[in-house]
């Protein structure tokens, strides 16, 4: 049987990163700038947040740049790909950015129910499709959705939330049969409680009590494992869904 090689990760390797400027997003980018990748720090609406992502990376010793645009919106996001994918190919892109809205299904308004699922999977598609043209050029690439442990448990109040993460795994499993052959990896991230400023103090303690590891998980845990999944050595890693998240969702 002849075996097919990889090119290898470009260089420079171009990351971009949605939700770049939040808690997880900001570990992955820095995470990924270590490991030497050129990182383009998204933000929707805190370009400012993004820049002090950016400036941090930089005074470390690495590459990084910020962009603002709104995920939501399907014009912003085509001219922003534009822009990012015509000078040089995206070897790497993590959609991490997500929001949610919650509300028990039978009370949720439709606009709860399309906001959520248009930022966490419908911008999965607005991010990833322009750049596999590019990665199918360079056979190499990488794509990583961060998804949730809601997604693998249900929650009550996030069927909105619980159905666009769980989505992100069945497109996920599509691209992998799709573009494994030219060297692209994708493959799945489900965190569970993690410590940052979008988890509420008072749902975390309560919900502790269902993580057998007894804590929060850490930013830095999260961004280690994407790093990984994003670097050569990860290259047999194809279509999985991951759980981190202290032992709520095993198997």
């Amino acid at each position: 049987m002849r075996r097919r090689r990889s090119a290898g990760p470009p260089q420079p390797c171009r990351a971009l990163v949605s939700g770049g400027s939040g808690g997880i997003g900001a570990a992955v980018c820095k995470a990924l700038a270590t490991v030497g990748m050129h990182v383009i720090v998204h933000a929707g609406s805190r370009l400012d947040r993004a820049e002090q992502v950016v400036a941090e990376i930089i005074a470390a010793g690495g590459q990084a740049e910020a962009v603002q645009f709104d995920l939501g919106d399907e014009a912003a996001c085509s001219a922003a790909m534009t822009r990012l994918t015509e000078p040089e190919p995206l070897a790497v892109v993590v959609h991490n950015a997500g929001t949610h809205d919650d509300a028990p299904l039978a009370g949720m308004t439709a606009l709860q129910w399309q906001r959520v699922i248009d930022i966490n999977l419908n911008a999965f598609y607005r991010l990833v499709q322009p750049a596999m043209l590019g990665m199918a050029r360079l056979r190499w690439g990488r794509v990583v959705a961060i998804s949730s442990v809601a997604a693998r448990l249900g929650n009550r109040g996030q069927a909105n939330y619980a159905a666009a993460k769980a989505g992100l795994h069945g497109a996920v499993i599509c691209l992998t049969r799709e573009m494994a052959a030219r060297g692209i990896t994708a493959n799945t991230v489900a965190p569970g409680l993690v410590d940052t400023d979008m988890l509420d103090s008072a749902d975390s303690e309560q919900a502790l009590a269902l993580v057998p590891a007894g804590r929060l998980g850490r930013p830095e845990e999260i961004a280690a494992l994407v790093a990984f999944l994003c670097s050569d050595q990860a290259a047999y890693i194809n279509g999985q869904l991951i759980g981190i998240d202290g032992g709520m969702a095993p198997g």
